[in-house]
């Protein structure tokens, strides 16, 4: 058994064919081939159902791919566990819920970068429950997402921020009674794939409101640019980090009670990498204290 060939193993259980590993790793398709009956053959155990056309990981296979990311993490730690470098350099992986994509995570990385310009952070978007296995399994070194409820025994958290929801209304909607507003304007839904369209949904209910949607988004941009055409109204977190050039919509905060989206960063316990993971908890929060995300903010041209 070698490093490379479990590095190898885990590139085919994310890629899911021997062709994208191969380009994964820098080796050709018979390579991957080669290795993997190797590892194969060393374990006495069948990784791959190859009666299909593409072969695929055996109940025994994947679990074997999950103690190789442990052996494989263990194996990355050993150097900065005796030398004490602490690995601010080469990549890490950060998940991030798709909100977080023009306020939030591009100014805590602008952040981060200035204090480790060494280190490239991979930033790979998704939605929260995508994240948490992708975190779980070790996909992921760390995601910023909407919290709810317990996350899985081995995974760990801090948090990041509380944003309460907002109804967004055309500018030259009148009125500031965000029940009425709800009642006699069409409703731009949030996703009830999101976390948020679930906090959503549930206080609408609590609250006996019932609306006329009309259509159901997934991202705040496109929800707002509906929002702008005068297409309805939705209910939407208030951002802890603004986008730059925020569009000239009306923001209403709900009433007392109304539900709030809990933002915080989520990684494996034993991520050998958990020092740049508390340091890009740091930039998160500088990020929430700044507020924007600006020219200024990000320490380019005004």
């Amino acid at each position: 058994m070698s490093i490379r060939r479990l590095r190898t193993l885990i590139a085919v259980d994310e890629h899911k064919t021997f062709s994208a590993a191969a380009d994964a790793v820098f080796v050709t398709h018979a390579a991957v081939s080669q290795q993997m009956r190797s590892l194969e053959e060393e374990w006495g155990v069948a990784l791959f159902d190859r009666s299909r056309r593409t072969p695929e990981l055996t109940p025994a296979g994947r679990a074997l791919v999950a103690r190789a990311r442990e052996i494989v993490r263990a194996y990355d730690g050993i150097v900065p566990s005796v030398l004490g470098d602490e690995g601010f350099e080469g990549e890490i992986s950060l998940g991030a819920v798709p909100m977080t994509l023009t306020g939030l995570t591009p100014l805590s990385v602008r952040l981060l970068k200035q204090s480790f310009p060494d280190l490239h952070v991979r930033i790979v978007p998704g939605m929260t429950t995508g994240l948490i296995a992708e975190v779980e399994r070790g996909a992921l070194d760390c995601a910023v997402l909407s919290r709810q409820g317990p996350l899985p025994p081995e995974i760990d958290h801090a948090d990041i921020a509380r944003e309460p929801m907002e109804l967004l209304a055309p500018e030259d909607t009148i009125g500031d009674d965000v029940r009425a507003l709800l009642a006699t304007h069409p409703f731009i839904r949030f996703s009830r794939d999101a976390v948020v369209g679930g906090l959503i949904d549930g206080w609408l209910r609590e609250q006996a409101i019932a609306v006329n949607v009309t259509m159901e988004l997934q991202g705040l941009e496109a929800i707002s640019s509906m929002v702008l055409a005068g297409l309805g109204v939705s209910i939407v977190p208030a951002r802890c980090v603004r986008g730059a050039n925020p569009l000239p919509l009306r923001r209403l905060p709900l009433p007392e009670g109304a539900p709030v989206r809990q933002l915080t960063i989520a990684h494996r316990r034993d991520n050998p990498r958990i020092r740049v993971i508390q340091e890009i908890h740091t930039a998160l929060l500088g990020a929430v204290g700044i507020g924007a995300f600006t020219p200024a903010a990000t320490g380019g041209p005004a």
